[in-house]
């Protein structure tokens, strides 16, 4: 059974960094596009990045491009994303995914739905 754990998250003020961690268990990180995703009180939950399973290529949404890096570590099984210059609005509970390819080409790297594994989420708060 394929596990993420996610830890990191914390208090920071704007313009602080934070660095999140999501360790897989069940399964090796090179089999899955590994993403995160964040999501607001009352909003949905939204993409943040994404690394496919061959680690070739990393998305971003436009609104961390720039500040934020995911990184992975094979032999750790982890996924970590670097959270520079934060600000008041990347406050949210941020969630690491694991896609399968077939997933993937059917839902997409940008959404949910391509996604097969979620973590339990990490709060990440940024005070003004």
């Amino acid at each position: 059974q394929v596990q993420l754990v996610e830890s990191g998250g914390g208090t920071v003020q704007a313009g602080g960094s934070l660095r999140l961690s999501c360790v897989v268990s069940g399964s090796t990180v090179s089999r899955f596009a590994m993403g995160w995703f964040r999501q607001a009180p009352g909003e949905e939950r939204e993409f943040v990045a994404t690394r496919s399973w061959s680690a070739s290529s990393t998305f971003y949404d436009d609104s961390v491009k720039g500040r934020f890096t995911l990184s992975r570590d094979v032999a750790k099984n982890t996924v970590y994303l670097q959270l520079n210059s934060l600000r008041p609005e990347d406050t949210a509970v941020y969630y690491c995914a694991a896609g399968t390819p077939s997933s993937i080409r059917t839902g997409g790297y940008y959404y949910t739905n391509g996604y097969d594994y979620w973590g339990q989420g990490t709060q990440v708060t940024v005070s003004s």
